[in-house]
């Protein structure tokens, strides 16, 4: 239990952190909030400065998150360029697992979902390769070919995408030359190798690549469009929850709906998204992306017709 309490507040810590942005807490502040968060779930709480200080080592170590403190203002806060990291996700999966142990293997407790993409055991070594500049080698099997295909490639970044991992990567030796970034499906991936060669690595931020994208595929320099989308009531408090792109706003609303604006290169990954909504939304803005998807729902009444 120890473990798990220590992962509570860890995860306590951040979340009052996070919340209280530039302003920070006191330490006994903290400990508040420790307090009644444990409460909350029938725990006791052990907490001091000292294991306060463990906790903050534990967080840096851990999630590589900084916990600065101002002697001014005798507040701990996390620094505005850390709060634009999502390190939620690495919380939450610790927290999962540490309460399906506590369920020890009781099968009726937790339910989890059986269509599980695979992959996970390529993690660590791609990860590997990525941090040490090593090129890696493995089969292929794209969805749309029955034989597998043999790739030599340079590793950039692992990105997640609606439960499955995706690496981004360049061919080691591409044919025209050309350098560009390529997604692999790690369920796809098979007898991965490490090699020793390694890399210079190509001047690349995957993360501005994907900034105008939603999903996995690239928007490959094309300019981002003003999306305007009408959710009903309802479904507008599911994309508040869970924003479809960072670039999410608020135009309007009131208690029958709600109008959202996006800026993104509406890709294959964003219509299958916006299809998903059925009749919960409207594309109000551009006519060349409402059109776009009008032909789509015309294929899919003839298929069902």
């Amino acid at each position: 239990m120890a473990k798990n309490e220590q992962m509570l507040r860890l995860k306590f810590i951040e979340e009052l952190l996070r919340r209280r942005k530039d302003k920070g807490a006191t330490y006994a502040e903290i400990a508040d909030f420790l307090q009644d968060k444990f409460d909350e779930k029938g725990l006791e709480l052990k907490f001091t400065e000292r294991t306060f200080q463990r906790d903050k080592l534990a967080i840096a170590d851990v999630f590589g998150i900084q916990i600065s403190f101002s002697r001014k203002r005798k507040a701990h806060f996390i620094e505005e360029e850390e709060l634009e990291l999502s390190q939620e996700s690495v919380f939450d999966q610790l927290l999962l697992i540490q309460a399906y142990r506590e369920t020890q293997g009781k099968t009726d407790v937790m339910f989890f979902e059986p269509r599980r993409a695979r992959g996970f055991e390529h993690l660590n070594g791609i990860i590997h390769a990525i941090t040490q500049r090593k090129v890696i080698k493995f089969n292929y099997q794209k969805f749309w070919e029955n034989e597998k295909s043999n790739k030599v490639v340079t590793p950039y970044a692992l990105k997640e995408f609606k439960n499955r991992w995706y690496l981004l990567a360049a061919y080691h030796q591409p044919k025209n030359g050309k350098f560009f970034i390529i997604t692999f499906g790690l369920d796809r991936i098979s007898d991965l190798e490490i090699t020793n060669t390694s890399f210079k690595r190509n001047s690349i931020n995957v993360e501005d690549a994907y900034k105008n994208s939603f999903g996995i595929i690239s928007a490959d320099g094309q300019e981002p469009q003003e999306i305007l989308l009408k959710f009903d009531y309802e479904q507008a408090n599911y994309v508040k929850a869970l924003p479809l792109h960072h670039s999410q706003t608020i135009v309007s609303e009131n208690n029958q709906e709600t109008v959202f604006r996006v800026v993104l290169v509406p890709t294959y990954d964003f219509q299958r998204e916006i299809l998903s909504h059925g009749k919960r939304v409207q594309i109000l803005a551009p006519e060349s992306f409402k059109n776009l998807m009008k032909q789509e729902v015309e294929i899919m009444l003839k298929n069902f017709s």
